[in-house]
C-alpha cells in the first residue's frame, strides 16, 4: 500500500519568497494596468505616494517613489479617478501586496462620493457656513469637555491620554456613537443633541480615527454638518488622519488634524501653565518687594512730617532753642560781668592811684591852714600861723615860723 507522503513545510520567508517570484514572473503581475479611485492620499515627507486604488468591491495598497513621483505634471487628490502602471510586489517582512506605480494619469473624473463631497462644499460653503466670523474661541480651560467618538476606538483613548498629561483637571463627558457605517450619522445627531441640552458644556471634540472617504462619510452628512453649525459652544473636529479633510472639518469652530490634537486644542499645557505660575509668582514676589520699599520709604516720609509738625517735636525744639538760649545769657551775662569786673578793677586801680591816702602811704604829706585848707604855696602860709600836717598815720599840729 503506497502513502501519499505530505510535502514538507516550508518557512515563512520560504513562502515570501516564493510568491515574490510568482509575482516578477508572471506576465500580468509584473507589468500590470489598473484602473480605481485614489483614497487615503498621503505624501511622505520623503516625496514618495502612498495611496489606496478601490473601486466598488475591492481595495488594493499603492506606491510611488519619489523618482517616479517627481514626472507628474499634476498631484494626484482624494477620491480622483487614475489609471495607474507598475508591478505587482509583495513586502514580506509585512506580509503586504502592493501595487510600485511607475505612472498614472487621470482616467478622466472624479469618484462619485468625491463628486458629492464637493457638491455639499460648495453648497453650505455659499450659505456662510464655512465664514471665519461664526468660529469661536476656545475657553481657556475648558470647564467640562464633551466627547463624541466610538467608545471601543482608539480615538477615545488617545484623547483621554492627551487630556490626563496636558491638563488633569479636565472634567469629560463621554457621549458613544457610531462613527461609521449607515447609521452612524443619526447617532452623531443624537449624541450632539444630547450635549445641547446641557449648560455646563464649555466645548464640544467631535472626532475618530483615520479611513477612507467612505469611512468617514457620516462626517460629510449634510444633517451632522447643520447640526455642528448651530452648536450652542464651540465644536472641535479632529476627524481622520492630517491630510483626511471633511465638512464638519470645514463647519467646526476648531479643525484638528487628529484626535489627538483636538484633545491638544481645548486644554491648556499644565506645564506651560506652572512656567506661567512660576514666573508670574516671581515677579508679584519682586513687585510685592518693590511695593514694600516704596512704601517703607513713604512711611518714614511721612513720619518725618509727622515729627515736624508734632506738639511734641515743637516743644522739644523749643526746649533746645530755650537751653540755647540760657546758655547764650549766661555766657553774655557772665562775660558781661567779667567785662564789669574789668572795668571796675581798673577803675580802682585809677582811684588808688588818685588817692591821697595812698599818697602819703608813700611818704608824702598834706599842709592845711587851721580852716582845712590846703596849702599850695608859701604865700598863704603867715608866719605864725597854725598849720595841720597831714601824714599816712595822722594828723602833726605846727606853726609857721618867721623867715630868717
Amino acid at each position: 500500500m503506497n502513502l501519499i507522503q505530505p510535502a514538507p513545510a516550508l518557512t515563512v520567508a520560504q513562502l515570501a519568497e516564493h510568491i515574490t517570484h510568482l509575482m516578477r514572473t508572471d506576465d500580468i503581475l509584473s507589468d500590470v494596468s489598473v484602473r480605481g479611485e485614489i483614497s487615503n492620499f498621503v505624501r511622505a515627507k520623503s516625496g514618495h505616494l502612498y495611496f489606496s486604488l478601490k473601486d466598488a468591491k475591492a481595495t488594493i495598497a499603492c506606491v510611488m517613489w519619489r523618482g517616479r513621483a517627481a514626472s507628474l505634471t499634476q498631484m494626484p487628490r482624494e477620491g480622483q479617478r487614475v489609471i495607474i502602471s507598475g508591478h505587482i510586489d509583495f513586502y514580506a517582512p509585512r506580509g503586504n501586496l502592493q501595487i510600485i506605480v511607475s505612472s498614472l494619469r487621470p482616467e478622466g473624473g472624479i469618484g462619485e462620493l468625491y463628486r458629492r463631497f464637493e457638491a455639499l462644499k460648495q453648497q453650505l460653503q455659499a450659505e456662510g457656513l464655512f465664514d471665519a466670523q461664526r468660529k469661536r474661541a476656545l475657553p481657556m480651560p475648558p470647564g467640562r469637555i464633551g466627547i463624541i467618538t466610538s467608545a471601543t476606538g482608539a480615538a477615545l483613548r488617545d484623547i483621554l491620554q492627551v487630556l490626563r498629561s496636558r491638563w488633569p483637571l479636565a472634567q469629560v463627558l463621554i457621549v458613544p456613537s457610531l462613527v461609521q457605517g449607515m447609521d452612524a450619522p443619526a447617532a452623531i445627531l443624537t449624541a450632539l443633541y444630547q450635549l445641547y441640552q446641557r449648560d455646563d458644556i464649555g466645548v464640544i471634540i467631535l472626532a475618530r480615527g483615520g479611513g477612507s472617504i467612505e469611512d468617514l462619510w457620516a462626517f460629510n452628512d449634510e444633517g451632522v454638518a447643520r447640526m455642528v453649525a448651530e452648536a450652542p459652544v464651540p465644536v472641535v473636529s479632529g476627524v481622520g488622519h492630517e491630510t483626511d479633510f471633511t465638512i464638519v472639518d470645514f463647519v467646526a469652530d476648531v479643525r484638528a488634524p487628529t484626535p489627538s490634537a483636538a484633545a491638544a486644542a481645548v486644554t491648556p499645557d499644565q506645564a506651560e501653565y506652572r512656567r506661567l505660575l512660576a514666573g508670574t509668582g516671581q515677579h508679584l514676589v519682586r513687585r510685592m518687594r518693590q511695593d514694600l520699599t516704596q512704601r517703607r520709604m513713604a512711611l518714614q516720609r511721612l513720619r518725618a512730617i509727622l515729627q515736624q509738625h508734632a506738639p511734641q517735636y515743637r516743644i522739644d525744639q523749643q526746649r533746645l532753642l530755650m537751653d540755647d538760649l540760657a546758655r547764650r545769657l549766661t555766657a553774655s551775662i557772665q562775660q558781661h560781668l567779667q567785662s564789669r569786673r574789668l572795668a571796675v578793677q581798673t577803675l580802682a586801680q585809677r582811684l588808688d592811684a588818685l588817692n591821697p591816702s595812698a599818697v602819703l602811704a608813700r611818704g608824702y604829706a598834706i599842709v592845711q591852714d587851721d580852716a582845712g585848707h590846703v596849702i599850695q604855696s608859701t604865700a598863704q602860709a603867715a608866719p605864725g600861723g597854725a598849720l595841720r600836717i597831714r601824714v599816712a598815720d595822722g594828723v602833726i599840729p605846727a606853726i609857721v615860723a618867721a623867715p630868717k
